[in-house]
């Protein structure tokens, strides 16, 4: 049944059957349980050479190829993926992640910070705010999107135990990186949203309507505390490294 709005974004379809399916071009395709999915730079792939990881599949894109790692660790093999930015282009690899086996998803990436807080800190997302359009065509119209409970019980639980401080936070999922507005920064920072990044809802709408479990933390990295005055600091890269160990950690604890 089609939910109809006069808005297109706000319509949505709560049971037909896809016309193409996230798997259209793997079938065949079986991946582990647990996936990292990474915004992260280069040491995705260098992390991945250097552990002798396989390469299962390569998502072939007009823009780029996407490789699909597979970690093998003593006791389980993990999935890595560098994810594309944007929420759209990051759902649909999610998606056909899930569709070939993926269901305990940790990703990892920079936000921006609204309010003042420090470049390189650690931030666990519990709910995120969908001003993003791809969570809903896979969910139907909410202002926010809770994010699931257990796996952020795990990364919470790792980050203790590594006795690195964090906090839990309201992200701005946002399609619109030049639309930052001075003024909806504010009414953003008004209604709890302390970061600002890109894929987050998105991730979460897709993960929930194909079954799987999903969970988020982040790095802080430019800041857009002062609208007066756009800090891009180094974009968190520093962090790249840390957090790709610490979402593999995650996932390792997941059971």
């Amino acid at each position: 049944m089609i939910i109809k709005n006069e808005i297109p974004i706000l319509e949505y379809d709560d049971s037909s059957i896809e016309v193409i399916a996230p798997n259209h071009d793997m079938e065949d395709l079986q991946l582990p349980e647990k996936c990292l999915f990474a915004f992260l730079g280069d040491v995705v792939h260098e992390y991945a050479k250097k552990n002798n990881a396989d390469v299962a599949k390569e998502l072939i894109t007009v823009s780029h190829n996407i490789k699909i790692y597979v970690l093998h660790d003593e006791k389980e093999d993990i999935c890595l993926v560098q994810s594309p930015i944007g929420a759209a282009a990051a759902a649909q690899v999610l998606d056909a992640l899930v569709s070939c086996g993926c269901k305990k998803i940790i990703a990892v990436g920079s936000c921006g910070v609204l309010a003042d807080i420090p470049e390189n800190a650690f931030l666990v997302p519990i709910k995120a705010l969908r001003a993003e359009g791809t969570s809903y065509h896979y969910l139907p119209a909410t202002r926010f999107i809770e994010l699931d409970e257990e796996p952020v019980k795990v990364i919470e639980s790792c980050f203790k135990k590594h006795e690195l401080p964090f906090v839990t936070c309201t992200t701005w999922t946002t399609d619109g990186f030049f639309r930052e507005t001075k003024d909806m920064v504010k009414y953003r920072l008004e209604e709890g949203c302390s970061v600002v990044e890109m894929e987050c809802s998105a991730l979460a709408a897709c993960a929930r309507k194909r079954g799987a479990s999903f969970g988020q933390f982040l790095f802080t990295a430019d800041s857009l505390a002062n609208v007066h005055d756009y800090d891009t600091r180094d974009f968190g890269t520093s962090s790249h490294e840390k957090a790709l160990l610490l979402g593999l950690d995650v996932l390792r604890d997941w059971n």
